[in-house]
């Protein structure tokens, strides 16, 4: 079974995902984008879902640790702001895909991570 970590500052993003993903995956949330990275580079992830835009750490800092650390973990980057130039940094660093927030659905949420575990 996949394992995914959810990162984002709203605990009410990560319960409507942890909800929703946990039929499928292994699930573990993070408020703490500190504590996620610690997590993320010790654990055996196979894809972290992030919010672009948290208080003590944002999502692209976030990536950009992981791969300066040899982390190869797949990245998706969630976010409500329209931040183009953001998004296009974080393809650059390897970042598989791009959620919008709100989301338009959870299954569009749920193909994009079936489609950057493939």
């Amino acid at each position: 079974m996949y394992k995914i970590a959810i990162v984002d500052d709203e605990q009410e993003i990560l319960n409507i995902l942890e909800r929703f993903l946990k039929r499928n995956f292994e699930v573990v949330t993070f408020i703490n984008p500190l504590r996620a990275l610690e997590s993320i580079k010790g654990g055996n992830f196979d894809l972290v879902l992030t919010d672009i835009m948290m208080p003590q750490m944002d999502g692209l800092e976030l990536l950009k640790d992981l791969r300066k650390n040899n982390c190869d973990v797949n990245v998706i980057m969630m976010t409500a702001f329209d931040t183009i130039n953001k998004a296009l940094e974080a393809h650059e660093y390897g970042a598989k895909n791009y959620i919008k927030k709100p989301f338009v659905s959870l299954e569009d949420v749920l193909n994009k991570v079936n489609i950057a575990l493939k």
